[in-house]
């Protein structure tokens, strides 16, 4: 991903930019480079799409976070994921094409560029490709342990979802012939229209109102789907949880969902992942958090203690002397990155347990050791700790 340009650089704004600055520097790209304002041109056209692909990441805010925090190399939804075990793919300059930026374009600009119209005077060799109808995506949540997170899992779901008919594979007519060539686009599935724009007089093709863009229209319905062409039912879907994964990120799988009506490409299986908390771990990105609750004469003399790993234990000297507030790190310990090698670390915070019930000999004992100089501390120490202690709180309140 080396070639990429950074997406801010690309739409000229700040990283601190609204999404209304976005919105507007994407425009005068849009319009800048606009394939019939520069006929032909090839750089004109990969900056058209260079601008569209920064829009698309930068004006949604989940991929606009990602985008902030992993860059270029960030997988869930794309951006130079590889597709895995489960098919997962994204974005990325590879698969976007002139129809997917004119798609959006009525969100942008209105009806002036509403759909395929404005790609009809631009299609390569004059040639207007047909819409594809795409079913709608099918979002769901998996959840994972810190076991999943640490070493990947597969998974498998029984999914209720809409998939092509077999009746009349997925035409919606009887028996898959029972329809006839649509009169008013005469099978094209585009009708001409010409429009006003910002461009001037601009003559493009839109989807054909008679049958929808699918160039023909049924005679007699499918008697199982009804003419929809598709029908529910659950199937199971196997799919891949990488390493590293992180709560609320979002794996694509690309054509696992709904099947599109009358025909068309099915469309995507969002898999949301949902975190399980750990009885023992706390997660910090990529680092694990133990607390370990010390007893006094080991905190004072030293000795050795078990934590707990995501899978086993591991074996800690405790030194002597080490007080509360205490970070000992195990490094390597902790959770991968997401596609890396890299691992966080095991931060094991040590607390000191203050007995709440004593006896009468453990009083006496304790009460022995008041007044003796290496039991009272003095005020460097004291200095020491509340300086320890206050650089703690002061990453807390910063979130570090």
């Amino acid at each position: 991903m080396a070639d990429k340009r950074d997406f801010y650089e690309v739409l000229g704004v700040s990283k601190s930019a609204t999404p209304d600055e976005i919105k507007k520097a994407y425009r005068k790209m849009a319009i800048k480079y606009h394939p019939d304002k520069n006929p032909g041109d090839k750089a004109a056209e990969e900056k058209f799409k260079e601008a569209a692909e920064a829009y698309d990441v930068l004006s949604d805010p989940d991929k606009r976070a990602r985008y902030d925090q992993f860059g270029h190399s960030m997988g869930p939804q794309g951006f130079g994921g590889g597709a895995g075990a489960g098919g997962f793919g994204g974005f990325g300059a590879g698969g976007f094409s002139m129809e997917d930026i004119f798609s959006h374009f009525g969100d942008i600009f209105g009806d002036a560029f509403d759909g395929a119209g404005s790609y009809g005077s631009y299609s390569r060799g004059g040639a207007q490709r047909k819409a594809v109808n795409k079913g709608a995506d099918l979002r769901i949540k998996v959840k994972v342990n810190l076991k999943d997170i640490m070493y990947g899992v597969d998974k498998k779901l029984k999914l209720p979802r809409w998939v092509a008919c077999e009746s009349c594979k997925g035409t919606g007519a009887k028996d898959g012939t029972a329809f006839h060539t649509c009169n008013t686009c005469h099978g094209t599935g585009y009708v001409n229209r010409v429009q006003q724009t910002m461009l001037g007089a601009m003559q493009s093709r839109v989807v054909c109102p008679e049958c929808n863009g699918e160039g023909k229209t049924i005679e007699v319905a499918c008697s199982v789907c009804g003419g929809e062409g598709i029908v529910k039912k659950s199937e199971v879907v196997s799919f891949h949880i990488p390493a590293g994964v992180q709560d609320g990120m979002t794996l694509t799988m690309r054509g696992q969902g709904n099947a599109a009506r009358r025909g068309g490409v099915n469309g995507d299986l969002l898999i949301v992942i949902e975190e399980e908390k750990d009885p023992n771990l706390i997660r910090d990105d990529n680092d694990l958090i133990y607390n370990l609750m010390l007893d006094f004469p080991t905190a004072a003399l030293g000795g050795s203690v078990e934590v707990p790993l995501v899978e086993g234990k591991a074996r800690l000297n405790i030194p002597a002397g080490t007080q509360p507030g205490k970070i000992l790190r195990l490094r390597g310990k902790g959770l991968p990155q997401y596609n890396s090698g890299n691992h966080g670390d095991l931060l094991v915070n040590v607390m000191v347990y203050v007995p709440e019930n004593l006896t009468d000999e453990e009083r006496s004992a304790i009460e022995s050791l008041k007044g003796q100089p290496n039991v009272t501390p003095s005020q460097s120490t004291v200095h020491r700790i509340f300086s320890r202690l206050r650089h703690i709180f002061h990453r807390e309140s910063q979130g570090e």
